[in-house]
C-alpha cells in the first residue's frame, strides 16, 4: 500500500456515495504511492452518505530516495525521528488539504461532518493539518504515521482538540519504526483529550483486514449517517 509509484494525477480518486451525502472523508496516501489503491480501500468500507476524497500528491525530488522524483506531499531526508524536515513542503500540503476542506464546506459539507486521514507520510499531513486548523472536524485518523514538526507544538495547536483521533501502527513496521508511532501517540494525548492509539500484532509498513474494521467502526462512530448540522 506504500510503493507503486506512477506518474502523477491531478484529479482525485473519490468513491462518491450512493444516497444523499452529508459527510467528507479525505485519506492521503503514502509516499511512491497514489490515490488509487485508497481509493479501493475506502469502495471496500464505505458508508453509504459518504463520500471518501482520495488525491494523489505531485511528484517531486525526494531525499530518501536518492533525489529521485515520485508522488510525495513532501520531500522526507531521512527516517530519524529527529532529521531536519521539509517545513515549507509539510505546511504547504497541509495548506492544500485545509483548501479541499474550505471548498467542501462551500458545497455544503460543514468541518464537522468531515474526517482527515492518511497512511504515512499522508497521515502526516493529516495529523498536523487537524492540530493546527481552527475549526473542529468530525475526527482524525493517521495510520503508520507520525507528528511531523513534532517540536513545533503545542505552540502551533489551534483550536480545542476534543474530538476523536485514530492513530494505528504496527509493531514490526521496519519503514515508520513503531517507536516513532508510540512516542507520536503520547505526544497527541497531550494536546487531544480523545486519542486513541492501537498497536496489530506481526504488521509491517501496510494495512490489515482488522485494521481497516477499526476503521470502518471509527467512521461509522464519528459520520453517523444523518444530515449535515448547521455551519
Amino acid at each position: 500500500m506504500c510503493g507503486n509509484s506512477v506518474s502523477s494525477m491531478e484529479t482525485p480518486v473519490i468513491v462518491e456515495p450512493m444516497g444523499t451525502h452529508t459527510a467528507t472523508v479525505f485519506f492521503l496516501h503514502g509516499l511512491g504511492d497514489t490515490g488509487h489503491g485508497w481509493g479501493q480501500q475506502m469502495n471496500e468500507i464505505k458508508a453509504p452518505h459518504i463520500k471518501y476524497v482520495c488525491p494523489t500528491a505531485k511528484q517531486i525530488p525526494v531525499t530518501l530516495n536518492g533525489g529521485m522524483k515520485m508522488n510525495s506531499w513532501f520531500d522526507i531526508k531521512s527516517l530519524s525521528f529527529d532529521s531536519a524536515q521539509d517545513e515549507a513542503g509539510i505546511t504547504g500540503a497541509s495548506d492544500d488539504l485545509k483548501s479541499w476542506i474550505a471548498q467542501e464546506e462551500q458545497n455544503g459539507i460543514p468541518a464537522s461532518r468531515i474526517v482527515l486521514a492518511g497512511f504515512s507520510q499522508g497521515g502526516a499531513v493529516a495529523l498536523y493539518t487537524a492540530l493546527t486548523l481552527e475549526k473542529k472536524v468530525a475526527g482524525v485518523i493517521g495510520l503508520s504515521t507520525w507528528l511531523p514538526l513534532h517540536h513545533k507544538f503545542p505552540d502551533a495547536i489551534k483550536g480545542v482538540k476534543d474530538y476523536p483521533f485514530l492513530q494505528c501502527h504496527g509493531d514490526m513496521d521496519p519503514m515508520v519504526n513503531y517507536a516513532f508511532g508510540n512516542m507520536t501517540s503520547e505526544k497527541l494525548k497531550k494536546f487531544a483529550s480523545n486519542h486513541e492509539f492501537k498497536t496489530y500484532s506481526g504488521m509491517q509498513h501496510s494495512s490489515c483486514y482488522e485494521e481497516m474494521e477499526d476503521v470502518k467502526s471509527f467512521l461509522n462512530r464519528v459520520l453517523p449517517a444523518s444530515p449535515p448540522s448547521n455551519h
